[in-house]
């Protein structure tokens, strides 16, 4: 199977056999699952044809053995009924005076040797062995004498006592026949003990070598998929800087090739899209400043006294241009912060008169929806960017105000702990649903309860005001409401001004 070298870089430690197993990838990602499977069942399969030879080798031994030891006893037997036989046929031989009876000799004889002969080709004990040549030499020894003395059955009697220790000599070898069967049984029972502690040690070892090889190829396996789930992550979070690397098989390596040129696309794709919002928001915002101003002073009567109908016109196009003049701002803020040309300008600002402005800002809305604003802020310094902070406290006031009934009252309320500033801001409005709690902050999202106001907004205010937040090392959240309206609270670090980067 053919591989792809993924890494040069010198291994070391207790772990070289996997980290350079890590660096090797065959071209496919089925062609690894393949791979790993089989290299993880392999010693498993081996031990299992190893225990099954083992049992067959133990069987066919001790088949071999019980097969000889049944052999030996047999004969031992025979050898001890023949002697038997041959004695009594020269007891009736001397008795009776027939010399014919020795015919039952010379056969029981014959016999004899025949038995003996096997025995012998048999693989004996040293003592089985000498044994088994004394008889041999006792039988030869006796079968001369009856030979020589077969005429005379009367000289046969002496031959008679001589086997009386042959017959004891052959009872002995049985008992050594039998006493070789019971030390093959207890062998055979020490064998198969001894195979079977084999085949645990073997498992005992085997199981934990399979086991790290299936760690080892899970971490082959999951490391590219884990990359390319990061990968998708990070886009969809918007960050796009971080290149897309994904090490493994050829197609996956493909597949990360292909996500890379995705990021590079939508990193593209956002450059032109923030340097068409840089640009669209510029070329609006100097004719939008004109509007803005010329309907100001009508609204003063710069330009000659107006009547009624006339100066509410007025102040509607001066209420509609500072809305769509904060809409453009909001563009070239979030605008500002994608291209990270914001800078953080700290100094000690005293929280009560930023928060007086940001209202008066808000005037003519607030006094057209009746709206009643309870402002609670004790004096309070806070190290911050002042411009942000504004834009911060503008984007939430702004949001209060929109989403505000008539008549309503509006919270803004500053305290202050040990470590932290916190800033909430309520209002009485239909709140926010529950399905847009977790992406209320995202750029460009607006919730499903929208205002009843003719300027939407863009959906950038909550983001904007969330960056900034973080900027200052705080955080923005919206609180759990009982009943009806939105409850925003920003929470800032007291620190000191050459904390502030």
């Amino acid at each position: 199977m053919s591989t792809h070298f993924e890494s040069t870089e010198a291994v070391g430690g207790p772990g070289n056999a996997i980290r350079r197993l890590l660096r090797y990838y065959p071209k496919s990602f089925l062609k690894l699952i393949l791979t790993g499977f089989s290299l993880v069942v392999l010693p498993l399969i081996f031990a299992l044809i190893y225990s099954a030879m083992s049992i067959d080798q133990l069987a066919e031994q001790n088949r071999k053995t019980v097969y000889q030891a049944e052999q030996i006893a047999h004969g031992s037997r025979i050898l001890v009924d023949e002697v038997s036989a041959m004695e009594r046929s020269v007891r009736l031989s001397v008795i009776l005076g027939d010399a014919s009876l020795l015919d039952g000799y010379f056969r029981a004889h014959t016999n004899f040797e025949k038995t003996a002969a096997s025995l012998s080709a048999l693989s004996l004990s040293v003592d089985q062995q000498q044994l088994l040549d004394g008889l041999r030499l006792s039988d030869t020894a006796i079968f001369r004498k009856v030979v020589a003395d077969r005429q005379s059955p009367e000289a046969l009697k002496y031959e008679v006592g001589d086997f009386v220790p042959l017959l004891d000599s052959t009872r002995n070898f049985l008992d050594h026949g039998l006493v070789l069967i019971e030390s093959e049984v207890d062998a055979m029972q020490e064998r198969a003990v001894r195979a079977r502690q084999i085949v645990i040690w073997q498992l005992l070892a085997l199981i934990p070598f399979a086991m790290l090889l299936a760690s080892g190829f899970s971490v082959l396996i999951t490391r590219p998929i884990r990359q390319i789930d990061e990968a998708i992550r990070h886009m969809g979070q918007g960050e796009l800087l971080r290149p897309v690397t994904v090490n493994g098989p050829e197609d996956l390596r493909r597949l990360g090739d292909r996500l890379d040129w995705m990021r590079l696309r939508l990193l593209e794709l956002q450059e032109q899209k923030t340097k068409f919002l840089q640009h669209i928001s510029h070329e609006l915002k100097t004719p939008l400043t004109s509007i803005r101003e010329g309907a100001d002073l009508l609204v003063e009567g710069a330009v000659g006294e107006l009547s009624a109908k006339q100066k509410n016109v007025a102040k509607i196009l001066f209420s509609n241009s500072v809305q769509l003049q904060k809409r453009i701002e909001d563009l070239l803020n979030y605008s500002a912060l994608q291209t990270e040309k914001s800078r953080f300008v700290g100094r000690q600002v005293v929280l009560k008169p930023l928060l007086d402005g940001v209202l008066r800002d808000h005037d003519l809305a607030i006094i057209n929806k009746n709206l009643q604003i309870e402002l609670v802020c004790p004096d309070i310094l806070l190290a911050c960017d002042e411009q942000k902070i504004r834009i911060v406290v503008d984007n939430l006031l702004s949001n209060a105000v929109k989403f505000a009934p008539s008549g309503s009252r509006i919270e803004v309320c500053v305290s202050q702990t040990v470590d932290h500033i916190f800033l909430d801001v309520l209002d009485a409005g239909p709140g926010v649903d529950i399905i847009d709690r977790d992406k209320i902050f995202n750029a460009f999202y607006r919730g499903q309860r929208t205002p009843l106001s003719t300027i939407k907004g863009t959906g950038l205010g909550l983001s904007i005001a969330r960056e900034y937040v973080l900027e200052h090392g705080g955080t923005i959240e919206l609180v759990a409401q009982v009943g009806v309206g939105a409850h925003f609270r920003v929470t800032l670090p007291v620190i000191d001004l050459a904390g502030v980067a």
